[in-house]
């Protein structure tokens, strides 16, 4: 009696229970997958990307064709609680898989009561759009290839998208949205940096000091690589011809070439659409509110550029970054060896 009042304090104060009270959600059954299609029938895609990659530009350019809708930040799969939270508490299964509950076959019905829930919230948006298929993008920097796993569970037939961006941009970029964004969670250090760099940006652009602390920089590093690596491992192992790669860059450099592709891969015509996504490209609403909300930062670089980190990296910050993440920079053909 008095462990379980301690788990119901618990769950009162905090909101979670203990750990062992905690289960994993089963896979979806396929007998549940094939009916629930019939009540929810669009396809779904998924965009994965590490943080301050390009996945809302990704997104707000997929929508751009009038069949697909594409909306952000439901993070089903890709920041705790997560969707399959809902029902990881012990209880639920109690309920859902009791054998004298008549309606659930004899089985778990956690997966696809998760399912139902997430393809009405997707396909609710997208007819109130008009369009036919429908895709969630969630930066997984968090999670990482746990994600995919998460997400194959309710929708092995859906599709994944992942972006990468050059890790040594995509630290740049991280690094300022948390000046800007995030002040709050800085310790006195990076605080120190943020506002040395707001009040003479000038040793920071000359490559002369660094906005990072070693520290900070190398765990940044890291987690970039192990993004990148379990995401694109597991997109290949689980969905096959469903996981579909991109590179940030590339996109930049042909927007409407990468998108026609990325259409065809969606199942949708590539329609002419060039001059719609030449005209979603020149906007660009993140770099706007950064500039609202912190013009002595934002006003120094300049958003979604390729190669802010030469400006930006310090000798220190090249080493630092070749020890742990050089060798991913080669493999996605960003660089050639480790001598630059």
């Amino acid at each position: 009696m008095s462990n379980r009042i301690q788990r119901a304090l618990r769950l009162l104060l905090t909101g979670q229970a203990d750990a062992g009270d905690l289960r994993e959600v089963p896979p979806i059954h396929p007998e549940d997958l094939a009916e629930i299609q019939q009540f929810f029938p669009m396809p779904k895609f998924f965009i994965f990307g590490h943080a301050r990659s390009g996945t809302t530009l990704l997104a707000r350019l997929v929508r751009v064709h009038p069949d697909v809708h594409c909306n952000w930040q439901a993070h089903f799969f890709t920041r705790p609680p997560l969707l399959s939270g809902i029902l990881a508490d012990r209880k639920y299964e109690d309920w859902l898989a009791r054998r004298s509950n008549r309606w659930n076959r004899g089985r778990d019905m956690s997966p696809v009561a998760l399912r139902a829930m997430s393809d009405y919230i997707l396909e609710r948006d997208a007819l109130r759009e008009g369009k036919q298929v429908v895709g969630d993008k969630s930066p997984n920097v968090l999670l990482g290839g746990k994600a995919v796993s998460e997400m194959h569970r309710l929708y092995p037939d859906a599709s994944l998208v992942n972006i990468v961006r050059d890790g040594r941009d995509t630290l740049v970029s991280h690094r300022f949205q948390n000046f800007i964004d995030g002040a709050q969670f800085l310790n006195k250090t990076d605080l120190k940096l943020r506002d040395d760099f707001a009040s003479d940006p000038e040793p920071f652009l000359a490559g002369e000091r660094s906005v990072f602390t070693p520290q900070a920089l190398k765990s940044m590093a890291q987690s970039w690589v192990d993004n990148v690596t379990e995401t694109d491992r597991l997109g290949h192992q689980l969905y096959g011809a469903r996981y579909f790669s991109l590179r940030y860059e590339d996109l930049l450099a042909r927007p409407y070439e990468m998108l026609s592709k990325l259409w065809t891969f969606l199942g949708v015509n590539p329609e002419t659409l060039e001059p719609r996504v030449q005209a979603e490209m020149g906007q660009n609403p993140d770099a706007d509110w950064q500039s609202q909300k912190a013009p002595e930062l934002a006003s120094a670089l300049e958003k979604g550029k390729r190669g802010s980190w030469k400006q930006l990296f310090t000798a220190r910050d090249k080493q630092l970054f070749k020890e742990t993440a050089g060798s991913m920079l080669v493999t996605w053909g960003y660089e050639q060896d480790q001598d630059w």
